[in-house]
């Protein structure tokens, strides 16, 4: 009897341990159930993009929809190309988003540095001050922005789009000041007793070490400014000029009477793959900037 009582004990351990380790392998099912699921929501416009561009025109428009073009009309995109002169449009976003990218680590890495070494009254006030300007619609601004750069005589020219970039954006000077404040100072304080001033360490201490933040910035400003939208309809007018987002708008609405869904898919198919390669090309720093930005504030 002592034997029997003495295992008993074990064995409702053992049993509670296997009961665990099933409601565990259930919720981890079921929360790889709900991603896939959800990842199926979000590809499933893609994939409908993608073998759109590969039709003919007749699948394009016909109903029930053929979801799989068989076989894929690869040549939709020499068409396209003979038709449209997607290049010219995409070099001119390109540069744009280049030249963005270039003011915007410049300046807010600067201003964010700034505000997470520098000690100088009112630095934290003119800080929230910064963020609170984030709370403000770019809606409301719109107007106040063309007046003032149709008075500089910069409207259809590239300037407005870009010269912003070079006074800091709040966002990403918030996200990298949060990098900056995990960085040791006795690096800062090393370098000083070398002779460095605040440009020299920014330059040679701070921003190599800010690498993952850096890639995160450039990312969400290479996306933001190749997908602009608002800004190039306003201020340029002429076509040689437009980028890749205002141009397939005009080459939705130039279209014949019948829309070539199967050419503006393929446009459309072409603008989204240098944010979706940049995204898999850095991938690894940009969630670690994300990481890094968010420990300290």
């Amino acid at each position: 009897m002592a034997g029997i009582t003495s295992t008993a004990p074990l064995t409702q351990a053992s049993s509670l341990r296997r009961n665990r380790r099933w409601q565990s392998r259930l919720v981890r099912l079921a929360s790889y159930a709900v991603l896939i699921a959800g990842c199926i929501v979000f590809l499933i416009p893609l994939f409908w993009q993608v073998t759109t561009s590969l039709k003919t025109i007749q699948d394009a428009m016909r109903w029930p929809p053929v979801w799989l073009p068989l076989p894929p009309q690869w040549q939709n995109y020499s068409e396209l190309f003979k038709r449209f002169p997607f290049w010219v449009y995409a070099g001119n976003s390109a540069f744009i988003s280049a030249m963005v990218i270039l003011g915007t680590l410049v300046s807010s890495s600067l201003a964010a540095y700034g505000f997470a070494r520098l000690r100088m009254p009112g630095r934290d006030a003119i800080f929230v001050l910064l963020l609170a300007t984030l709370m403000l619609p770019g809606v409301v601004l719109v107007i106040p922005q063309f007046v003032m750069f149709q008075r500089l005589q910069w409207v259809n020219t590239y300037n407005p789009l870009i010269i912003p970039a070079f006074f800091g954006s709040p966002f990403f000077i918030f996200l990298l000041r949060q990098f900056f404040l995990t960085i040791p100072r006795e690096l800062e304080d090393a370098a000083r007793m070398d002779g460095a001033g605040y440009l020299r360490i920014w330059g040679q201490i701070m921003l190599p070490l800010a690498g993952p933040a850096l890639i995160a910035v450039a990312i969400y400003s290479f996306v933001g400014t190749w997908n602009d939208f608002l800004g190039p309809l306003i201020y340029l007018s002429d076509r040689e000029k437009y980028t890749v987002a205002v141009a397939l708008r005009y080459l939705a609405g130039g279209m014949r009477s019948r829309p070539e869904y199967h050419l503006l898919m393929a446009a459309a198919t072409l603008s989204i793959l240098p944010c979706i390669l940049l995204f898999f090309a850095a991938q690894r720093w940009f969630i670690q900037g994300q990481v890094f930005t968010g420990v300290k504030g």
